[in-house]
């Protein structure tokens, strides 16, 4: 479907993104903590998209979406750590959290209706 290779492409580029913003943050220990937070969540939302489209069944997509939902909303939390906490400022960061926003809404939906 369009719409999955969309969101694939999607993910894909907010992981790419998340690299280069960890690539971006100061070198110290908060900064490398906070970073590889952000990195293990932000990448591993369209990996794991990725396998709830191959899901055998549709427990299993349901299951995985949820997954998905779950590391866009931790990837929000650690980008508003880091944009509050002052590691990253401007226009970059703060795009990127619309971004994971955006993303939570978009899998939080699509779990409510694969349960339906």
């Amino acid at each position: 479907m369009k719409g999955d290779k969309d969101l694939k492409d999607r993910t894909k580029r907010f992981a790419l993104q998340i690299i280069r913003l960890v690539a971006s943050l100061p070198s110290n220990r908060i900064a490398n903590v906070v970073g590889g937070q952000v990195l293990k969540a932000g990448t591993s939302v369209g990996a794991n998209y990725r396998e709830a489209l191959r899901g055998r069944s549709k427990a299993e997509f349901i299951s995985k979406i949820g997954i998905v939902e779950q590391e866009s909303d931790e990837s929000l939390y650690w980008l508003e750590l880091i944009e509050e906490s002052g590691l990253s400022k401007g226009d970059f960061i703060k795009n990127l959290i619309v971004e994971a926003d955006e993303l939570v809404a978009i899998f939080t939906t699509i779990g409510q209706k694969a349960k339906r």
